[in-house]
């Protein structure tokens, strides 16, 4: 029997591709699978080019194997026992058949980071956390589509109980319960996103979302050779510098405006040739941060520069930045073996990465990489580039700043994004440092400070609705919401309030800027964060929350600042027999750091069956840091 597909569904794809902004479905029912073909189908028709390429990702089994003889034997027996409709299988064999779908474990999905695709399948809802669904919707193209698949359920509501494989790490003996605070922010925040349609296995959308009577067919937004006004703006670029060298052929590898500016600023510091600027480059993931600078080596070398030293906290780090030195090699016309050779490490830490490139063709130069904490290397180096700056300790990226030209770039949100010390602390002293040189008699001697930021994505255009609700979902975007404080009261005129886990994920608007601000903190003090860290905010049990605030003005109509937040995890009430099996077996369970780390180190199995409290992190808002508002906060914790 042919069903009518709703036509929003359609809409929403053609609107996707006509924007390059990505899609989302979330497909209820145990049929679901069925419809990918379908979905497949219509995005392929919308495209009007090659067949999108597909990723699967799964726990630990498809439903079809994704080898062709075992999958035969399962539709033979499927159909045996009548589960399979034998119109259904064929469509589904040809679409498996004619190439184009990745299979991922999640286990393993840090493997498809830097690949691109153009529609994503996640089944097996339970084993999803933050890292992974950032981790995979990025990969997907603008255009694409990222269906979630969900076994058949009496309501929506049955998912904000149940159960992740996550939980499991979160429970400990004397917090087994753990509440799923996470699934339902979750699915409340599907129901607000603007590119997403909920609906059944048969293509039947589900009214949850208010949203979804709002999708229009859009009109084409594009002049008569198919380009959005900021392509046009880069094929401009492009032909305007087509002659220059090296700048010409090295931007024509470019894929937006944003990117193009950042290598003609990388290049223009280096054919200036006082080797005494730092040039800093901040963006989110996925902005070809590493592709920039890879170019920009490949014009130093062209330039004349002999001794190039990269560093990164790993050079697997690096492998796109090496990707592009060679792009950029072949833009100049440097042919490998003959003008240039790659060494790779034979160190198996560094999974055989490249760690150097030996140029010879106007005269002797390397492109060497080494160690963060190996500054003293440094001593004939021309340009060092430092990639992933942020996870470096900022004393060690200070030690290896010097006499010698400077590239820096950073994620500062996104799920890599890490602790913003580094442009909240260096970046600013070396701005001010060059404000400073200007303005004084040494404006001759003084380093210069140039700041870029790049804000448009490669995989898809500018206004995706996917990545917003993702950036809020997953907090990945805090750095923003940072308020500046109206007044800061005395330290001992402050309070310590407990905060309500429940209100504080309920998808209230003041929760949710309540949110965004206390995750503001930690992302803007030295931790290294992790959209992970959330869900354990969330979920877990024996975690709990507090913030210091000043006095509360309850007739004022707004939150409150912040000014420290304080996780305090429960631990402890271990009976004996536990901790005597866990010390005989050698084995330790997750959660309860210090009581199982006090009862391995020194054989005792009465310590575990104490109760204590750790504190898991303590941030301070950064206007409010070294005025003891940390230690009041402690002080009133352990009253």
């Amino acid at each position: 029997m042919r069903i009518r597909v709703d036509e929003h569904i359609r809409t929403l794809i053609e609107n996707g591709v006509r924007n390059r902004h990505r899609s989302m479905f979330v497909m209820i029912g145990d049929k679901s699978r069925d419809q990918i073909v379908n979905l497949h189908y219509m995005l392929s028709k919308a495209l009007v080019r090659s067949r999108p390429t597909v990723l699967w990702c799964y726990k630990d089994k498809l439903e079809l194997s994704s080898h062709k003889q075992k999958r035969k034997k399962q539709v033979k027996k499927i159909m045996q026992r009548g589960l399979l409709d034998p119109e259904k299988v064929e469509p589904f064999e040809l679409f498996i058949e004619t190439g184009g779908v990745s299979y991922c474990l999640y286990r393993d999905s840090e493997r498809i980071l830097g690949n691109t695709y153009g529609m994503c399948v996640l089944q097996d809802f339970e084993v999803l956390t933050p890292n992974l669904l950032a981790r995979t919707i990025e990969t997907v193209e603008g255009g694409g589509l990222i269906l979630l698949l969900i076994r058949t359920l009496s309501s929506l509501k049955s998912l904000y109980a149940m159960a992740m494989d996550v939980h499991n790490r979160f429970r400990t003996e004397s917090h087994a319960h753990a509440t799923p605070r996470f699934n339902e922010r979750f699915i409340l925040s599907i129901a607000s996103c603007e590119t997403c349609i909920v609906m059944n296995d048969e293509l039947q959308t589900l009214p949850i979302s208010f949203h979804m009577k709002n999708i229009t067919a859009v009109p084409i937004q594009e002049d008569s050779e198919g380009l959005s006004e900021a392509e046009r703006e880069l094929r401009n670029l492009k032909e305007q510098l087509n002659e220059d060298f090296p700048v010409g052929p090295l931007i024509r590898k470019c894929c937006t405006l944003d990117q193009g500016k950042a290598v003609i600023t990388f290049l223009d510091a280096i054919l200036d040739k006082t080797l005494r600027s730092t040039v800093a480059l901040l963006a989110a993931r996925g902005r070809g941060k590493s592709a920039a600078l890879g170019l920009a080596i490949a014009g130093a070398v062209a330039a004349g520069y002999s001794n190039i030293y990269v560093t990164a906290p790993s050079p697997e780090n690096l492998k796109t930045l090496f990707d592009f030195v060679c792009k950029g090699f072949a833009m100049l016309e440097y042919k490998e073996h003959l003008d240039y050779d790659i060494v790779i490490s034979n160190n198996p830490e560094f999974k055989k990465s490249i760690v150097r490139i030996n140029i010879y063709k106007q005269h002797r130069q390397t492109i060497q990489y080494i160690l963060p904490h190996e500054h003293e290397k440094l001593s004939q180096v021309e340009l060092l580039v430092v990639d992933e700056a942020a996870a470096i300790p900022l004393p060690v990226v200070r030690s290896l700043l010097g006499p010698y030209l400077v590239f820096l770039a950073s994620t500062v949100n996104g799920y890599e994004g890490t602790g913003r010390s580094l442009s909240l602390k260096l970046l600013q002293q070396l701005e001010e440092q060059s404000q400073k040189s200007k303005s004084a008699d040494n404006a001759l001697s003084g380093r210069l400070f140039k700041k870029i930021e790049l804000s448009e994505s490669i995989r898809y255009a500018s206004g995706d609705r996917i990545e917003r609700w993702l950036n809020a979902l997953l907090c990945l975007d805090v750095t923003n919401t940072i308020p500046s404080i109206r007044r800061l009261p005395q330290p001992g005129d402050c309070d310590l309030y407990y905060v309500n886990r429940d209100t504080l994920f309920s998808y209230h608007k003041d929760s949710e800027l309540f949110l965004q601000r206390m995750m503001a903190l930690y992302v803007a003090s030295h931790y290294k964060n992790s959209p992970n860290d959330l869900q354990l905010m969330a979920d877990a049990p024996a975690h709990h929350l507090f913030v210091l605030l000043g006095s509360v003005d309850e007739s004022e109509n707004r939150l409150p600042d912040i000014l420290c937040v304080i996780q305090v995890c429960l631990e402890g009430q271990i009976t004996q027999e536990s901790a005597k099996r866990a010390l005989r077996e050698g084995h330790q369970p997750f959660g309860d750091q210090i009581p199982w780390k006090f009862s391995q180190q020194f054989a005792d199995d009465v310590f575990p069956s104490l109760s204590g409290a750790r504190i898991v992190r303590i941030a301070t808002h950064p206007n409010a840091m070294r005025m003891g508002y940390g230690s009041v906060a402690v002080e009133l914790l352990t009253r």
